[in-house]
């Protein structure tokens, strides 16, 4: 397999293998034709990773890593709005001071005692779900990077654990700290309504990014795998069931076999931990997949280089109509962010203009190293133009 030469400033080889640039698959969508996004990005907080649901109090809660002397911890999300409803008005200018995260757990799960495993020291928010007021908490175990040919940050296994007073106090034994294993490390959740209000049937969905080698990878994986579980049974890891492909008619076939999961997307060496939400208002399930990239746009994780060498990354946007796909490409940046953005994302309460407007939540590093929320208008086929509260995003 060819290999990239590179070295560090210091003269340390870090070669990396050379996989081609970075082509998404999928076809272009004929649905959402344009997009554009606010000049304006909002910053708070300090972290990554952010994964967010839309509890059944209204409010909006997140989670992130690495920050406040802290491997992960949990926060809410408040919007103050025109102080009378609360609400964010996404037709002004700036939503400066419209909203603010406050830092409600320091550490919901303590790594000394939880990740035990040599191999995987370290804790990450994975996915966050409020169903009828009670908060599932997904977490993922990791390391680094472990494989320097192709470095990216490992995964090797998952859990969840819930609250019932929005992360004042956690049941962490709520699952054992095995329940999700090798390429099911990482369990992401499909984000619906507001405490999973206008869910399509009684089951709780969920992603779990990937590689073709069986495991899983924060950055720069292959493909994603789909599960279920009814609504009632989340902790019970024998009511899992996984997306096995699909049959002639073209509906999904479901298996409680891990080995027998399929991809529900595939990027090859650019899929990373993604977010999946469903936009009501033009009947679409989104998707924010991100992953890292060289000067040349061929794949390379930010984990195989340091600052300032490992700094770009590309910013890909999927819709499909069912949460299994065909996934189609609506929008494509190759030198997103300003030192690689990662974890794009869409809250399902931040959404506008009979879903036309949304607010994309991501994290990056340096600079970028926070809840960075930016206004995003999408066009659909047969719309002129995009909605009246878009019309300061090209301001100057």
């Amino acid at each position: 397999m060819e290999r990239i030469e590179c070295r560090e400033l210091d003269g340390t080889r870090r070669d990396y293998i050379d996989y081609g640039p970075a082509i998404p698959p999928q076809e272009r969508s004929d649905y959402i034709v344009e997009v554009k996004f606010d000049r304006y990005r909002y910053h708070c907080g300090e972290g990554d990773m952010w994964p967010q649901t839309w509890g059944k109090d209204g409010s909006l809660y997140t989670a992130a890593g690495d920050n406040k002397g802290s491997p992960m911890n949990f926060w809410r999300v408040s919007s103050y709005g025109s102080w009378s409803d609360g609400e964010l008005d996404p037709g002004k200018l700036t939503n400066t001071n419209d909203w603010t995260i406050d830092l409600i757990d320091p550490l919901p799960i303590d790594p000394k005692r939880y990740c035990l495993n040599p191999d995987a020291p370290g804790v990450k928010p994975a996915g966050l779900l409020d169903v009828d007021g009670t908060l599932y908490f997904a977490v993922e175990a990791q390391n680094y990077g472990d494989r320097p040919e192709f470095n990216r940050q490992c995964n090797l296994h998952g859990w969840i654990i819930t609250s019932r007073d929005y992360g004042k106090s956690w049941n962490r034994e709520a699952t054992p700290t095995d329940f999700f294993t090798g390429r099911l490390a990482s369990c992401h959740f499909l984000q619906f309504g507001r405490g999973y209000e206008g869910a399509m049937d009684g089951y709780v969905y969920a992603y779990f990014p990937c590689g073709e080698d069986g495991r899983s990878y924060w950055e720069n994986g292959d493909g994603m795998l789909l599960g279920r579980v009814p609504r009632e049974k989340i902790l019970c890891r024998e009511a899992w069931e996984f997306c096995a492909g699909m049959d002639a008619a073209g509906n999904p076939c479901w298996s409680p076999a891990e080995e027998d999961a399929r991809w529900v997307f595939s990027y090859p060496k650019m899929t990373g931990e993604n977010h999946v939400c469903y936009n009501p208002g033009i009947g679409r399930f989104i998707m924010g997949n991100y992953s890292f990239v060289d000067n040349e746009v061929r794949p390379r994780p930010i984990h195989q280089m340091r600052w300032p060498q490992a700094y770009r990354s590309q910013l890909t946007l999927f819709e499909a109509e069912h949460p299994w796909g065909p996934w189609k490409l609506f929008y494509r940046d190759d030198n997103w962010g300003t030192y690689g953005d990662y974890q794009p994302s869409f809250p399902t309460k931040w959404m506008f203009a009979d879903g036309h407007l949304m607010l994309m939540v991501s994290s990056g590093s340096w600079d970028d190293y926070n809840f960075v929320v930016q206004k995003m208008a999408v066009r659909l086929k047969g719309e002129e133009g995009f909605c009246p509260q878009s019309r300061y995003f090209g301001f100057r």
